[in-house]
């Protein structure tokens, strides 16, 4: 069976680290062209660090790593260092990796990349802010035709937002280019709040997870511990939320999740719901003219997730 094509698109950031480690693991499956790094949780220089640590802890470095946009389209950025801490990863020791970052920018590399392949056959994963993707589709609108579909973390329903009572941060973060995605016509699947805050890091997968032994798990468990109890502390749950690896398990095992067609739309101009995700979740009212633009998640087998989690850090056993 031939491998699936994705480039993968981050901030990492504790939860992006554990979706590079999931996707790392299943390298029989996915053809990963390349790691690029936006700012985000915390700044460019340092998600592209990140990024290669956890190349390195994987012994995964020949997956190349590029650096992307610095801030977003239209606004300063705004980080997560509350959540994430100052350098990204809180629980793991940050060093500068020998592996070295690509010369070339990660936005021509994205554009380069899509044009190399055929139409509808590449996937892009975003866990971060859109900025990168964005960028290339307004350089190069030529490489739309290129991708199979786009799985992204991002926005809210139910859950309305994270980092502000009306938005999720991803999308907050850079709204303007999230506004640019789902306008483009390209296929996005979007895993939001209302399926993310369903799969809990709680305390007895954690420790399913430490049993592994290895020094990935090991490494996962350590990020999980600081990680999860912001977000359980700040939810009242036992666990937080685990945002980001819920695309990579949706592109290996999509039947982990219910999904219906909606219009999404992204706040841009207002400044009190800046990054809101208006979903129409009950498109086909008289009222209702915008088109149909993503597969908006809904329900999760949070159980599903967390097996297939454990399973991708066995294998580095």
């Amino acid at each position: 069976m031939a491998k699936l094509p994705i480039i993968i698109d981050c901030d990492p950031g504790q939860d992006d680290a554990i979706m590079l480690m999931m996707a790392f693991s299943q390298r029989d499956k996915l053809d990963i062209l390349g790691v690029v790094a936006v700012g985000g949780n915390v700044p460019l220089d340092k998600t592209g660090r990140n990024a290669r640590i956890i190349c390195e802890l994987t012994g995964h470095t020949d997956i190349p790593v590029y650096a992307g946009c610095v801030r977003p389209l239209a606004r300063d950025l705004h980080t997560a260092v509350e959540v994430h801490g100052e350098e990204g990863m809180s629980g793991v020791d940050v060093y500068e990796p020998d592996m070295p970052l690509q010369k070339k920018h990660g936005v021509d590399f994205i554009i380069e990349t899509l044009r190399a392949h055929k139409d509808a056959e590449v996937v892009l994963v975003i866990t971060g802010p859109m900025t990168n993707l964005a960028t290339a589709f307004t350089q190069a609108p030529d490489i739309k035709s290129k991708i199979k579909e786009i799985v992204l973390m991002g926005g809210g329903r139910t859950i309305v937002g994270n980092v502000t009572p009306s938005a999720e941060y991803n999308i907050y973060a850079d709204p303007h280019a999230a506004d640019i995605i789902y306008k483009s016509g390209v296929k996005t699947v979007t895993i939001g709040l209302d399926v993310t805050h369903r799969v809990l890091a709680s305390k007895a997968r954690v420790q399913r997870m430490k049993s592994i032994g290895n020094k990935v798990a090991v490494t996962a468990c350590n990020i999980l511990g600081p990680y999860s109890f912001y977000d359980s502390d700040k939810y009242g749950t036992d666990g937080g939320p685990l945002h980001d690896p819920c695309t990579i398990a949706y592109v290996l095992d999509p039947g982990l999740f219910t999904t219906k067609f909606c219009n999404l739309e992204v706040e841009t101009g207002s400044e009190l719901t800046l990054g809101h995700t208006s979903v129409d979740f009950w498109h086909g009212m008289p009222e209702s003219e915008r088109p149909k633009n993503t597969h908006w998640a809904y329900e999760v087998d949070d159980d599903g997730v967390y097996d297939l989690l454990y399973r991708c850090l066995e294998t580095f056993s």
